[in-house]
């Protein structure tokens, strides 16, 4: 199939290899068009999103069903939940990114070789056929030389065999191994330091918390191995532009967790320390279907150093490590800025904060779809489709962010009621209201670039880009907050998030890295 099949329109008015920027106006009109690759992009999308906002949902339950217990349970719970998940997103993100990428380029690469093979075997059957007419047409044939039947139904088997032979991806085997190994640290890690880290959180050795807080966290932290396993492996499924199959088993999983949790927390009479077990067991079993699904798919067991490339994975790793902490340090860092405002400042903040991330769960479904067809593209170096790709899922991303600010604009107002019935706390989040709407075209980009950059596999600039956005947003951050307060933060956020879209625009539009094909 040709690149222009994929969306790409070769009458654009848009020459984007003569004016990179107009990558991201090419075809505006067809944004929406469910062609090949709008097709291809919602087929990907759609179920990434849907199973990325399936565990916040299962969370809000779960924290519905702690919160009968008692509001020291809750607090507890929840001061270790964000422990687990601060510790966790420091190897989750590197991890899927790189794997899904990775996976991407390998099936590529493998489906091309299987292509080439593919006409080779074709010409070699018609070779064969045309001397098997040509014998027929003549009497002196020599029956000797014909191979017998058992020879014919041996090639035949074989063929078969080779028609379902797995997929040899060394980035699957990578990272599991990887995953499974991070999982145990994470989980030795935690639950020998469960009571310092507590501690370093603010829950002190004689609050009533430390007790429930201390076996939740040691509880849920068994079942840190299966996180890894299960986000390695849904990296792998993303890199085959397949986010069905892990949608399957992350709402298999959430549903298991939400049915064990009444029975261990109030049947059994367990406590946090039932909510724990059902959380570890839910995790256990969407990691079980996921690695028989894989398996099913993939030779997962070749395990030869040279057919591992570890030192690929640490390196692009540790690169998007340093974009994770720079990400990390930017929210937290605001976040400690309004604590220090006050209480009220605080929860306004929160509740402001918590609606402003949520919606980037969405945006994450185009960035998913277009790193996996990026990195496909790329792979094959099909550029066309590339910068089709690039451009049909940085729109809709536009398309998205406008439509979630109208929708934010006009429900947050009447929806902050939900969070809380403090008029002074309702009239800072009526103040921070513009920012959350208003930034959401913006936010919607920055999210999607990403997925754009990792499908590039251009890791580095990534990295080096957002720790200097995060250097330049720190400063401003702590500036504004300091002279303007619960808004200077807000205008502090917005420079950051407008920055981190702008660098992704820096790279397109001057066409340097893997994008220098666009000046060709």
């Amino acid at each position: 199939m040709m690149s222009e099949d994929f969306g790409y329109n070769k009458e654009t008015p848009c020459d984007f290899p003569r004016n990179p920027l107009c990558i991201f106006l090419s075809d505006f009109k067809s944004v929406l068009k469910f062609d090949e690759l709008g097709l291809e992009i919602t087929r990907i999308a759609l179920p990434a999103a849907l199973a990325l906002t399936a565990d916040p949902i299962a969370s809000l339950v779960d924290t519905a069903f702690i919160g009968q217990i008692g509001p020291v349970e809750l607090a507890a719970v929840g001061v270790s939940i964000a422990l687990f998940n601060q510790v966790s997103r420091i190897a989750i993100f590197p991890l899927v990114s790189i794997t899904t990428s990775f996976v991407a380029e390998e099936d590529a690469c493998s489906s091309q070789e299987n292509t080439v093979q593919d006409h080779k075997e074709c010409i070699e059957t018609g070779i064969n056929n045309t001397k098997e007419e040509t014998q027929e047409l003549i009497p002196e044939i020599n029956k000797d030389s014909l191979p017998d039947e058992s020879k014919i139904s041996s090639s035949i088997f074989s063929v078969n065999k080779s028609s379902v032979k797995k997929r040899n991806i060394p980035s699957a085997s990578s990272a599991l191994i990887i995953g499974a190994i991070l999982g145990l640290l994470q989980a030795a890690f935690l639950i020998s330091t469960a009571r310092p880290l507590l501690s370093f959180m603010g829950v002190k050795h004689d609050s009533p918390m430390l007790g429930p807080a201390q076996r939740y966290l040691s509880l849920r932290s068994l079942g840190a191995p299966a996180v890894l396993l299960s986000l390695a492996t849904q990296g792998v499924f993303r890199g085959f532009k397949d986010t069905t199959t892990p949608l399957y088993a992350t709402v298999i999983g959430d549903a298991t967790n939400i049915i064990l949790d009444p029975i261990f927390i109030f049947v059994f009479r367990l406590g946090v320390t039932g909510a724990a077990t059902a959380h570890v067991l839910s995790q256990y079993l969407m990691c079980g279907i996921l690695l028989w699904k894989l398996m099913g798919q993939v030779d997962i067991f070749n395990l030869s150093t040279k057919h591992l490339q570890f030192s690929r994975f640490m390196k692009n790793g540790f690169l998007l490590l340093m974009r994770v902490i720079a990400v990390t340090f930017c929210v937290t860092l605001s976040a400690s800025l309004a604590a220090r405002e006050g209480s009220i400042s605080m929860a306004a903040f929160q509740v402001c904060l918590q609606v402003w991330l949520a919606t980037s769960l969405l945006a994450d479904g185009f960035a998913v779809a277009g790193q996996a067809i990026l990195a496909s593209a790329f792979a094959k170096k099909d550029y066309k489709r590339a910068a089709a790709t690039a451009s049909r899922v940085l729109q809709l991303g536009l398309v998205l962010g406008f439509l979630l600010a109208i929708i934010l604009g006009a429900g947050l107002h009447f929806g902050a009621r939900l969070f809380t019935k403090d008029d002074k706390v309702l009239h800072l989040i009526g103040i921070g209201l513009p920012f959350v709407a208003g930034t959401q075209p913006i936010n919607a980009l920055a999210f999607v670039f990403d997925g754009v950059n990792f499908g590039a596999s251009d890791f580095g600039y990534a990295a080096a880009s957002l720790v200097m956005v995060a250097i330049v947003s720190i400063l401003c951050l702590v500036l504004l907050s300091s002279t303007h307060g619960f808004i200077g933060l807000w205008f502090g956020l917005t420079i950051y998030m407008s920055l981190r879209a702008a660098v992704g625009f820096w790279r397109i539009g001057t066409a340097t890295g893997p994008w220098s094909f666009l000046r060709r």
